[in-house]
């Protein structure tokens, strides 16, 4: 009986993670691209409400919980400037892929290092606000523990230190 336990523990410590890090490796975690990413009527995505996997700063007008709500970036001075400081930014961080550039729009992809999970996160430009609209979310899960909130925090402190004194 104590033998099988050790054999049961072995698979579970060992096996199991094993069989985890083998399968992002081979990019079964990453999930696939939502084909409703972009610009509708002036908003990016909103979130699922009944998941804590996402955040956006225009989860207000949508249904969406508190945890979903971040803050937009913003800016002075030329909006252009502010952009392509912002895909900068992105560009240079690790995991990140841009995917697409449009004129007040940028998609990009993060992946994570060792199981390869992708998130998605959008940016829009409001010019007349003088903001930049963010999102992150995760393609896989109903929780992100707090992971796509920290990246664009993280894109808000990088893009406040490159700005122009």
């Amino acid at each position: 009986m104590l033998k099988n336990l050790g054999v049961i523990a072995t698979v579970f410590v060992v096996g199991l993670p094993a069989i985890v890090l083998l399968a992002g490796q081979m990019n079964l975690l990453a999930g696939r691209r939502p084909d409703d990413l972009g610009v509708r009527d002036g908003l990016l995505k909103p979130p699922v409400a009944r998941s804590w996997n996402s955040v956006s700063s225009q989860a207000e007008r949508h249904e969406h919980t508190d945890y979903h709500l971040i803050a937009p970036l913003r800016y002075s001075g030329d909006a252009g400037a502010a952009f392509a400081r912002l895909e900068q930014v992105v560009a240079a961080m690790p995991g990140a892929t841009v995917v697409e550039r449009q004129p007040g729009y940028l998609y990009a992809q993060f992946q994570t290092r060792m199981l390869k999970f992708v998130d998605d996160v959008e940016f829009l430009l409001d010019a007349p606000a003088g903001v930049i609209h963010m999102r992150s979310a995760s393609r896989l899960g109903r929780k992100d523990f707090g992971a796509n909130r920290q990246r664009l925090e993280t894109v808000r402190q990088r893009f406040d230190a490159a700005a122009p004194r």
